[in-house]
């Protein structure tokens, strides 16, 4: 069976730790599997260190750069267009690619052509020390993932390899609070395109005093009223589950304290 050409989409920004961007660019390039590319994409102007790091990979890396930090979404459309071939893998700027990832997913595809978005589990690890903390997994087959969109976002975003067609035909990522892969996983959805998860880790992803205190506030819940509001107006969900959705929401991530958020995520969210 012929291998897939495929290409892997990064971005980075000032405030990216360079020792855990290394690590991210060095778990790529030590895949099993190796990518035909990596677009990587520089959101704004860098610090030295980081540009230390890119300077030292950048024979291996298509380096897309930005005037002024855009934030994510923006990012990685700009790198999307860069990407030369069919298939495209995310990566993020701070976490460890499982050795086997690419090898596993361009199987994947390989075996099923209609297959639009592909993901996997990931196992979040202490960012300073790497000690093993939670898994988490989500549904495996398209009708599961249709139905827990409903409710969660159906991928760990720095899993994921698509098709670069079926992405852009959704419009890309559009900007949204934290949320610009869920959107995109809503939007493509709806025009029917096909999901599945991998049981296997495939990411490592590292995890911070920080982590859960980002997944509340106030502007983070208006980001998921917003994306909700969009679900019950294009049909997706009914106005009775949108009620409950939000009200669960705001309480988990207005409401309640960050200790709390954090406690609340680890034991309802992750499994150890």
């Amino acid at each position: 069976m012929n291998a897939l050409k495929f290409s892997v989409l990064m971005s980075v920004y000032h405030k990216d730790n360079p020792i855990w961007f290394r690590e991210a660019v060095q778990s790529v390039l030590g895949q099993s599997c190796p990518s035909t590319e990596i677009v990587l994409v520089a959101d704004g102007p860098l610090t030295e260190e980081l540009e230390a790091v890119i300077n030292e990979f950048k024979d291996k890396l298509k380096i897309v750069r930005l005037e002024k930090n855009m934030g994510l979404g923006c990012a990685l459309n700009a790198g999307l267009k860069e990407c030369s071939y069919p298939l495209v893998a995310r990566m993020d700027s701070d976490d460890i690619a499982a050795s086997n990832r690419f090898a596993l997913q361009t199987a994947a595809f390989n075996e099923d052509k209609e297959l639009c978005v592909l993901g996997g589990a990931i196992e979040e690890i202490d960012s300073l020390s790497k000690k093993k903390l939670y898994f988490r997994r989500l549904p495996l087959t398209d009708a599961e993932l249709k139905q827990f969109l409903k409710r969660r976002c159906p991928f760990n975003h720095m899993t994921v390899m698509f098709k670069k067609e079926a992405v852009s035909s959704a419009s890309g990522y559009l900007h949204l609070h934290y949320m610009e892969d869920y959107y995109l996983w809503v939007r493509m959805a709806e025009c029917g395109f096909k999901f599945a998860n991998l049981p296997q880790i495939l990411v490592y992803a590292r995890v911070d005093s920080a982590f859960y205190g980002r997944r509340g506030g106030f502007k983070y819940f208006l980001s998921n009223r917003k994306l909700y509001s969009y679900m019950k107006d294009h049909n997706m969900i009914g106005l009775k589950d949108y009620v409950y959705i939000l009200l669960v929401r705001f309480a988990v991530q207005a409401a309640m304290p960050g200790f709390l958020r954090a406690w609340f995520y680890k034991k309802a969210l992750r499994k150890q």
